[in-house]
């Protein structure tokens, strides 16, 4: 047996890295994201692929922040407390849930999603953290996007893009939700660097991406992507180039697709005859008719046969949600479910202000196009999400994180703004001394109100 070099890469650089964390907390966010996107543990075959190096990452980050003089304070904003409020409820749905062994162990996974979530808003306070951690995203996912796209290119479309297996973008379905999700950020990072090769090598990670998502032959994604793609137009700056390269790629990426995918994307219109997506509906069904028999919902993991044999209309046809607002409605009830619509539409409102208050601000350029792109990953999720269930994913959080201390850095500026406006001294008033004659009193006073005495 050869020596497993995946492993050991994986491993030596995780491992150096924890010194440089223990200095600046800011590398272990950048790690910790680099190892929940990328997932590269999973793609080594022997003792790295299923060791705790997120968790070891977590850690270390965690207690360098604590022993760092850096400021420590969470942004308090309406995002931060909506989500304060809403893993409270989750809380509370765990401790009543249908499965308390399955509840239990899913909010294991997500309490942690949800505190280095805070952990980096308290971190990551700087454009340059902001960017570099943008770039991380957008890099160890457009991974699976350009390698994606080229295997769609190779082999005609004729087989579906999957994600790393055992991992949250592990399905076609979900692999394709995470890349709409991530051409808008590829689109940051091109709009805001001035390398020339690195712009044309992210517009082509951009174009790769979109081959990518239309690969996954998720209808969900199909629908997403094209939906991204128009709110990408509408909020990028350079619209006739984007329009440009558009109008050309989009026709032949759709042309080049194998008969089958097409036979496939047409069932969006014939969904009465189609299977899977009767048993979705079923699906949504019985989470509705949860909900409304229970306040607290059927906790996490409660889509299962008990529970469609209680309240769904065909309970022999068990599927999982496939939707995130459904997701929520059967686990975490109405009251969860408006808390989770509340923090997406307060995150929307957000980048909305973000993109008005810094329009005309050349310093805070940077600041617009990030808000303008969080926006549109957001548009992605919320249209794509509606059929994939994906409601706990940390990227979706992550952007939270991002929009907040996007609005921090734009709210902070203005403020500064209206500081120095107020302590400018007024306009000094223009003085004339006269000259002094035989017989006359010398007078003083301002040019328009000057008199002979």
């Amino acid at each position: 047996m050869g020596i497993p070099l995946r492993d050991v890469f994986v491993t030596v650089v995780v491992f150096y890295s924890l010194p440089f964390i223990l200095r600046r907390p800011e590398i272990g966010i950048l790690m910790w994201a680099w190892l929940g996107y990328m997932n590269p543990h999973k793609l080594s075959w022997q003792f790295a692929h299923d060791f705790p190096f997120a968790q070891i990452v977590a850690l270390t980050t965690m207690f360098s922040l604590l022993i760092s003089r850096e400021p420590k304070r969470i942004p308090w904003t309406r995002e931060t407390i909506l989500l304060i409020i809403f893993n409270i409820w989750m809380f509370i749905t765990t401790l009543f849930a249908m499965y308390p062994e399955l509840a239990w162990g899913q909010w294991n996974k997500v309490w942690k999603i949800q505190l280095m979530t805070f952990v980096s808003m308290m971190i990551m306070t700087n454009r340059w953290r902001i960017q570099t951690w943008v770039w991380v995203i957008a890099l160890s996912l457009g991974f699976y996007g350009f390698k994606g796209g080229v295997f769609t290119v190779l082999t005609g479309g004729a087989y579906a893009v999957y994600g790393p297996e055992g991992t949250f973008i592990g399905g076609n379905n979900e692999i394709g939700l995470a890349l709409i999700m991530t051409v808008p950020l590829l689109r940051y990072c091109q709009l805001t660097t001035d390398h020339f090769w690195a712009k044309r090598l992210l517009l082509i990670g951009m174009i790769l991406c979109v081959i990518a998502i239309v690969g996954t032959q998720s209808r969900g994604a199909f629908l997403g992507v094209a939906v991204m793609l128009m709110f990408l137009l509408r909020n990028s700056r350079h619209k006739w180039t984007l329009l440009i390269v558009m109008g050309l790629a989009l026709p032949v990426i759709y042309t080049f697709m194998p008969e089958s995918w097409h036979e496939r994307m047409s069932t969006i219109k014939t969904y009465q005859q189609d299977g899977s997506a009767m048993g979705r509906i079923n699906a949504w069904w019985m989470a509705f008719n949860l909900a409304k028999d229970r306040i607290l919902g059927g906790g996490f993991e409660c889509f299962r046969a008990p529970t469609f044999a209680m309240y769904a209309p065909d309970p022999r046809d068990v599927h999982d949600a496939h939707s995130i607002y459904f997701e929520v409605l059967g686990e975490q009830g109405f009251i969860g479910l408006a808390l989770f619509l509340a923090i997406g539409y307060s995150a929307w409102r957000s980048c909305k202000w973000i993109m008005r208050q810094t329009k005309n601000w050349e310093d805070l350029r940077w600041v617009h196009d990030l808000g303008a792109m969080l926006q549109v990953s957001l548009v992605g999720y919320a249209v794509s999400g509606a059929f994939l269930g994906m409601a706990y994913f940390d990227l979706y959080y992550n952007l939270i994180a991002l929009i907040v201390l996007a609005k921090e850095i734009a709210g902070k500026a203005l403020k500064e703004q209206e500081a120095a406006t107020e302590k400018k001294p007024p306009a000094a008033l223009s003085f004339v001394v006269r000259p002094v004659r035989s017989g006359a009193a010398r007078t003083t006073g301002p040019t328009s109100s000057g008199s002979r005495s």
